[in-house]
């Protein structure tokens, strides 16, 4: 399959990748394939950012899923000083120590791809047979992202405001007109 993608679509999955592992994700999912597709510098990323999407705000947006704060004036109020439970923690393992394990994992070893992912991925595929286009582009990709409501990037690019089907149709359009 990967032998049908364009330049431009390959980029998307490296830079998944890279988007994950900037994340601290232990894994790649269609979350950081939209944020690659909005840093493509296409078509597709132009499309996207008509609809509202900012690559800087989605960012922001999944970090502060990947934060689970506690709360250090409840931890206070039992007598526990977070801030001095961490500094005591780095001294004696290092900086990072209370990072979580999955995030160190992740800027070492190789980042797999959730399911929902590659299914996405699969569907872009789907997406170019359907429109009887022999590559796979961007487009496809962002096709294939978008193709269920419960995929994270649905979910993130709903919550900023984009009206996934006037996306989706917007993105059909570009890659029918890129085909004429």
């Amino acid at each position: 399959m990967f032998e049908r993608f364009t330049d431009s679509a390959r980029q998307a999955v490296t830079g998944a990748q890279t988007e994950a592992r900037a994340l601290h994700a232990p894994f790649i999912g269609t979350e950081h394939l939209l944020l690659a597709l909005l840093d493509g510098g296409d078509a597709t990323a132009r499309v996207l950012g008509e609809h509202g999407l900012k690559a800087a705000d989605l960012r922001v947006r999944l970090a502060d899923l990947g934060r689970t704060p506690l709360d250090a004036e409840a931890l206070k109020s039992i007598g526990i000083d977070l801030d001095a439970v961490r500094e005591a923690t780095e001294q004696s393992f290092g900086a990072g120590a209370l990072d979580s394990p999955a995030g160190r994992r992740a800027d070492r070893k190789h980042i797999p791809f959730t399911p929902r992912a590659k299914k996405s991925l699969e569907l872009s595929l789907r997406h170019a047979l359907r429109l009887k286009q022999k590559h796979i582009g961007s487009g496809h990709i962002m096709l294939g992202v978008l193709h269920d409501k419960d995929f994270m990037a649905v979910r993130l690019a709903t919550a900023a405001g984009a009206d996934i089907g006037e996306l989706r149709a917007d993105i059909e359009r570009l890659l029918l007109s890129e085909a004429a």
